[in-house]
């Protein structure tokens, strides 16, 4: 009778990372379990990627309708409520999760219900409702996750000071929020919220909100937000909150670095996050962290014990879902003997999903400079793109570096409608190699916001059309 409690491969947690894992380890042959104490799919789909898009979303036609008169779309007496918003937000995870339940069951994977820590060499313990049971395999991935980072003066308690988690579950806008932190979390909830009537202030220790973005795009993006009526304080540091009954007095050391105080309803912290590495059982078999807690691994995604890997979040490099994914499928495709190449961390696309969207892929012009090439710049205004401006959303850019020597594609940074689906091109491009030459020489359709890739390659060539 054959041991239901052993596998080929386990895998602990279910997002992104894991779930993709044990899907592509299933269609390898192996005979996979798939360990999570939480909803399927991780925080991407139950409190992270997917139910912002979702409120975005929402965000975007609130912002749409205030600006409908000119479609000829007259509605008297508008109003905005988050809660309808929020719910749907609920619904469309509901149906995501539900998905990779039944992704488990036509790929005959076997979900474990349970917290699951290594327990010595090929072994996992998993604990639920304070019973224990242990499983075995030859092959063990830690796909755990991450968390919100939780600042030593800014205790995130869900009620007064939100998470994201606490961000996503609120059905009615406040008054006032003050976010710590303009990163991609900082900036889309701070559309969101002030889409749906929210004074919004955000404060960033950087000199540029999106701090990972090229500094013309930051830029372009801070001023956005501050016609939309946010209040934007960079190279300014968050000091302290006072937590009241119904409020919170906010102290922050402003660029100049002088205090300054500023009642709000709620704060929102989204200052990173941190790997899920404690408790896994780690000491057990002598898996390696490093000193901010990811856990070390080589490029086959292998741990420094043999038969232990570890992908997404919690492998560190960048902290996204897509990372994750990719990870997973190459972790376990070594593991089956199938592997070829690795993950290419230089050609990982950042994406903001605020309004209007940034995303990007490769090196700014500012590290394309520093690394020493010999460069050549290109941007192209979304305004000259007839597709962008029918649509009523032309604000924006598309800018490209190119290397000189090879015309390669040093990096793409676009700022503008549906910057988040275009940036592929440019990942497709880079990975095949591609010269910025051969991205235009590759017919767009018209009209199509696509035709803002050629004509940005144009640009880095000395020779757009429409400009």
């Amino acid at each position: 009778m054959a041991d239901t409690n052993s596998f080929d491969l386990i895998v602990v947690g279910s997002g992104p990372g894991g779930y993709v894992a044990a899907i592509r380890a299933s269609q390898l042959g192996m005979n996979v379990a798939c360990i999570e104490d939480q909803d399927l799919g991780g925080v991407c789909l139950n409190i992270g990627c997917i139910p912002t898009k979702a409120m975005l979303t929402s965000a975007l036609l609130a912002n749409e309708m205030k600006n409908g008169e000119q479609h000829g779309i007259v509605a008297k007496d508008v109003t905005f409520d988050l809660a309808p918003a929020q719910e749907r937000s609920r619904r469309v995870v509901q149906q995501m999760t539900s998905g990779i339940g039944h992704l488990f069951k036509k790929n005959k994977i076997a979900h474990i219900d349970g917290y699951g820590r290594l327990a010595g060499a090929g072994k996992v313990e998993v604990e639920k409702n304070g019973n224990k049971e242990t499983y075995s395999a030859a092959h063990v991935v830690l796909a755990t996750g991450s968390r919100p980072r939780d600042l030593p003066v800014l205790k995130i308690d869900e009620d007064r000071i939100w998470s994201s988690t606490g961000a996503l579950m609120q059905t009615k806008a406040p008054d006032s929020l003050f976010i710590v932190g303009a990163g991609a979390i900082g900036m889309e909830f701070a559309d969101v919220y002030e889409s749906f009537g929210t004074k919004v202030t955000i404060v960033e220790g950087m000199d540029t909100i999106l701090p990972l973005e090229d500094a013309e795009v930051s830029k372009f993006m801070q001023r956005t937000y501050k016609k939309r009526g946010m209040d934007i304080h960079t190279g300014a540091f968050f000091q302290s909150a006072d937590v009241q009954k119904d409020g919170v007095t906010v102290t922050f050391k402003d660029k100049k670095g002088e205090l300054q105080t500023v009642d709000v309803s709620y704060v929102l912290s989204a200052v990173g996050r941190v790997p899920n590495s404690e408790d896994l059982g780690l000491e057990h078999v002598g898996v390696k962290v490093d000193e901010r807690g990811f856990i070390v691994v080589d490029d086959q995604l292998r741990t420094n014990v043999p038969g232990v890997y570890a992908i997404g979040d919690v492998a560190g490099h960048q902290l996204l879902a897509h990372k994750a994914s990719h990870e997973g499928i190459v972790c376990v495709e070594y593991i089956a003997g199938q592997g070829h190449g690795t993950v290419d961390y230089e050609n990982v696309p950042n994406c903001t999903y605020c309004h209007p969207e940034v995303a990007s892929v490769g090196l700014t012009e500012e590290q394309a400079k520093a690394a020493g090439h010999d460069i050549e710049v290109g941007k192209f205004p979304w305004v000259g793109i007839g597709r962008a401006v029918a649509s009523g959303h032309s604000e924006g850019f598309v800018k490209i570096i190119r290397d000189k020597q090879y015309s390669e594609i040093l990096g793409a940074h676009i700022v503008g409608p549906h910057a988040t689906e275009l940036i592929a091109e440019f990942v497709v491009g880079r990975h095949l190699e591609a010269t910025v030459e051969e991205m235009e020489k590759a017919m767009h359709p018209h009209p199509t916001l696509s035709e803002g890739v050629s004509e940005g390659a144009l640009a880095a060539l000395g020779r757009a059309i429409h400009i």
